[in-house]
């Protein structure tokens, strides 16, 4: 009878495809693509072999080779969606569904096309068990690739069944042989659904029950299932059914895939938001920078708590080498350890940045670093196997800084996180990098603050000096003056003379005090070194522009490009020119309203090259020096009827002198004076 029970399957079939195209459009990947063109084969199959006349095989010969290859492209468009895995010949990279369905396509070519579906005789037949041996030959192969199926199945799988197919066609006939082919590929994708999905759910429940039904036609091979009309009948029934249900079922896959990735989004996007408001309350702002340090346990503690990361350790470079400042998750086997070789670490040859390490993700900062380079003979941390961990770069302007370690990862609870040993993905290091980067601009300006603190104590000390010597030094020269006059006086006895040299000698102790005070801001401890200007003035820009801004100063910093680094002791030049900005900001606000033209209060901070010598100066638009050439004598007025204001700037030369530099200052035209500090370039 005609097979008009086809037609129902074939245009629900038809009426699904709109459906797989639209999966393809929307996800534009392999997969949903090998999907839609294995129902198309399929679909094609259908119409050449069974409506062709209402009779199977009713076409000619070539008609019938190709549904068959149809029939056989379908099925392995199933096997190469589920397992896209890849050998390599020279610069190409062949997927193993290629050369594993070229032989069957080769099959059905000779079987149907070139001997019209006769089964030829004698030494010819021997082609199609060769064919189907070497076909599975690549499905042993391609069992032995590691993928998502264990190995010990698909090797045993295409084995097994491959033995079994060539058995069939030496004692059935060429053409089971070809139908046994097809359920095999049929159940071997049944079994990839299991293996690549890993969930129980309909999606998986009706695809693989729709290609084990699919599969279904290998039961022809039984003499009482072929001679019984009622039993045959319903078999394949049963058989074009299952292509509704498993195209009903790949695209309910399709479609859990899609909550799932929404639902996976919506919790790493929660995850997200929870690790960065939990990092946000971290209070790191302390006012130096040994306090700072001591929070790393408290901000690996937070890391952990808080992300999918089960063991976090900080590193930070302090005078000159690393340390550990804190780690969570780690023994003290490990720990102990850790911290000896960040010691060993060399600040210089530590890089991390973008392109010097393999990055964990792409289009992250974090890297994967190894840990052997640094490794010790005998090293407790080769023994525990503690050699590679994810790190997230601290990258200063000097080189990095610091770091945050990172390793093992938490089993997914249904919170969004990721299955233990699992790669972390973008979004679980996206909260972790901005911690780290606030973490290193914290650190820099807590640095900065520590310095400015440093700076001001100094200069505080420096004004304090010269105001008592200031107000001592006049009282005192009179004393010694008018002691030294009653010591010539020949009228004194001895007593009344004894008192005055003991006046004379406690005037000069305490002159000998003045002087030491005089000298108490430039005692320092640095050593010289090769100063970056750029980065020095970029300091003090940062340091001093609010408070400029505070008093309505407009404040300038130009530095000539390509400046030379200066040799001379960093704090001791910071100093200066907080003298030197100092004056200038006293300078532009005390000068009078009425004789000032109206203009606004501006300082300049300039650096330039002249030869060997690199000249930084400090320019301000207030009142010019009363004499430049005097400007940094500590006892002569800046300015006419003005308060003495050159102690400052007599520390500032003293300095200067000391790192074998000179000041010098200069009244500009029409308004505005500069002070000029020269420095030797290193």
């Amino acid at each position: 009878m005609p097979d008009y029970y086809h037609f129902p399957a074939l245009i629900l079939t038809a009426l699904l495809m709109p459906a797989f195209g639209y999966l393809y459009l929307r996800f534009r990947d392999a997969r949903s693509l090998l999907w839609f063109l294995g129902f198309f084969f399929s679909i094609v199959a259908m119409i050449l072999l069974y409506t062709m006349n209402g009779y199977p095989g009713a076409g000619s010969p070539w008609l019938v080779a190709s549904g068959q290859i149809f029939i056989q492209l379908s099925a392995a468009m199933f096997l190469g969606s589920l397992s896209p895995l890849r050998f390599r010949i020279g610069r190409f990279h062949i997927l193993f569904v290629v050369p594993y369905a070229a032989f069957l396509v080769l099959y059905s070519v000779l079987l149907y096309g070139v001997f019209g579906g006769v089964q030829p005789h004698g030494p010819l037949f021997l082609l199609f068990p060769a064919l189907i041996a070497m076909s599975f030959g690549v499905g042993v192969f391609w069992g032995m690739t590691k993928g998502t199926v264990p190995l010990w199945i698909g090797v045993s799988f295409s084995a097994v069944l491959g033995t079994f197919a060539i058995w069939v066609c030496c004692l059935l006939g060429a053409g089971f042989g070809l139908t046994f082919v097809e359920c095999i590929n049929l159940q071997m994708a049944a079994v990839l659904i299991v293996f690549v999905y890993r969930r129980f759910s309909p999606g998986v429940f009706l695809s693989v029950l729709g290609f084990l039904a699919w599969s279904l036609a290998c039961f022809h091979i039984f003499p009482f299932i072929g001679l019984d009309p009622f039993i045959d009948l319903s078999l394949a029934r049963v058989i074009v059914m299952a292509k509704v249900v498993a195209a009903v079922g790949m695209i309910v896959l399709a479609l859990e895939n899609e909550l799932n990735s929404n639902r996976a989004a919506q919790q790493r996007e929660r995850s997200a938001r929870r690790q960065l408001e939990a990092y946000a309350n971290l209070m790191l702002t302390r006012r130096r920078v040994e306090d700072f340090d001591r929070q790393g346990a408290d901000i690996c503690e937070t890391v952990v708590r808080n992300s999918c990361f089960t063991q976090a350790a900080l590193l930070l470079e302090n005078t000159g080498r690393f340390r550990l400042a804190g780690c969570v998750g780690l023994e003290n086997a490990i720990a102990r350890p850790l911290d000896q070789l960040a010691s060993r670490i060399p600040v210089e040859g530590f890089f991390l940045a973008p392109g010097s390490a393999p990055v964990a993700v792409a289009n992250s900062k974090t890297v994967r670093l190894d840990l052997k380079p640094w490794l010790i003979p005998g090293d407790d941390l080769e023994r525990l196997c503690f050699t590679s961990v994810l790190a997230v770069p601290m990258i200063g302007r000097s080189g990095v800084e610091g770091a945050l370690l990172l390793k093992g990862m938490r089993a997914d609870d249904g919170s969004g996180m990721p299955a233990s040993g699992d790669a972390p993905s973008l979004d679980d290091l996206l909260p972790i990098e901005m911690l780290v980067a606030r973490i290193q601009a914290t650190r820099s300006q807590t640095m900065l603050f520590e310095k400015l603190i440093d700076s001001e104590r100094f200069a505080g000390l420096g004004q304090l000096a010269g105001n008592v010597t200031q107000q001592l030094n006049s009282p005192l020269t009179v004393i010694l003056g008018f002691a030294s006059l009653l010591k010539e006086s020949e009228s004194l006895d001895a007593q009344d003379r004894k008192a005055i040299e003991s006046i004379v000698n406690e005037a000069r102790s305490i002159r000998s005090t003045l002087e030491s005070l005089s000298r108490v801001s430039h005692a320092h401890s640095d050593q010289p070194a090769a100063i970056s200007v750029s980065e020095l003035l970029s300091d003090m820009e940062q340091l001093y522009r609010p408070e400029f801004l505070h008093r309505s100063i407009e404040f300038q910093v130009n530095v000539a490009p390509g400046m030379p680094r200066i040799l001379c002791g960093a704090q001791q030049l910071r100093q200066a020119l907080l003298h030197c900005l100092q004056y200038a900001i006293g300078a532009v606000e005390r000068e009078s309203p009425a004789s000032a033209p109206r203009e606004s209060k501006t300082i300049r901070l300039e650096a330039a090259r002249e030869g060997s010598l690199v000249h930084i100066s400090v320019t301000h638009s207030g009142p010019g020096f009363l004499n430049p050439e005097r400007a940094f004598d500590p006892f002569v007025p800046a300015r006419a009827g003005g308060e003495t204001a050159g102690m400052g700037l007599s520390l500032c030369a003293t300095i200067l002198r000391d790192q074998n530099g000179r000041a010098s200052a200069v009244n500009l035209h029409p308004r505005g004076a500069a002070i000029i500090l020269e420095l030797q370039a290193a």
